[in-house]
Order: structure tokens, then C-alpha cells, then sequence
């Protein structure tokens, strides 16, 4: 894909046919043509949160995550995950992209990681502790 508008708008259909979520709200969006933003919260079937924001650019004919931050919190907000980029753990490889898991403290290094890609490992997490 090659148009940021269209992207963005994928996003939200993603959200929109998701079976992990039961509502959401795009808190804030915009594109420039070449890049573009989009910040939606979002409760899922299981009674969990999910606020993820994205920078993504056209770069080299391609769409690429730039900046982001995807916050997965349980139903009284206490996080499970969260995949970010903000640049405050230097010692980790992939620096800046990594996941804190349960806690602020404990961190492990990542990838640059889109929202949808974050909503499909959602689906699969609730899924399967559904099914235990």
C-alpha cells in the first residue's frame, strides 16, 4: 500500500471488524499526503483496554511505522503490555522499539510493530483465554 489515507483507513476498518473489540473511538487522525497519525482507544471482549497512537510514512514506495506507542491495559487499567518507540532504553537491541510486559520495569526488545498488527496478537491472546 502506498497511500497513507487509505492506510489509515484500513486501520479503522480493522477495529471495526475486529471480534476483540466491542467499541472504539479514533481520538485523533490526520495525513499530509506522505505521512500520517491516528490515535484510537478501544475496549475489547474480554473487558481490557487498548489505546494505540501511530506515525507512519511513505517511504521508499512503501508505508512504514514510524513512531508509535500501543498500550494494552486490563480492565482496571493496569498494563499487560506495551509496544513503543520512544527512545529511553538505549541498552536494548532494536533500540528504540520495545515492550514493557506487566510493568513498567520489565522490558524486552522488539520491532516496529503497527496497530493492526498489535489488534491481530489481541485477537489471538483473548482468543485463546477464552477457549482455556
Amino acid at each position: 500500500m502506498t497511500d497513507i489515507a487509505a492506510y489509515l483507513a484500513e486501520i479503522e476498518v480493522a477495529f471495526i471488524n475486529s471480534p476483540a473489540v466491542v467499541e472504539y473511538q479514533v481520538v485523533r487522525s490526520w495525513d499530509h499526503g506522505d505521512d500520517g497519525y491516528i490515535r484510537v482507544r478501544a475496549t475489547l471482549s474480554n473487558g481490557d483496554f487498548l489505546e494505540a497512537a501511530e506515525y507512519a510514512a511513505l517511504e521508499q514506495d512503501r508505508i512504514q511505522t514510524i513512531d508509535y506507542r500501543h498500550h494494552w491495559s486490563d480492565g482496571s487499567r493496569q498494563l499487560r503490555q506495551r509496544w513503543d518507540s520512544t527512545p529511553h532504553h538505549p541498552e536494548l537491541a532494536n533500540f528504540p522499539h520495545h515492550v514493557h510486559l506487566g510493568n513498567e520495569d520489565t522490558l524486552s526488545p522488539s520491532q516496529a510493530i503497527s496497530i493492526v498488527q498489535v489488534l491481530r496478537i489481541l485477537e489471538i491472546e483473548i482468543a485463546n483465554s477464552a477457549t482455556e
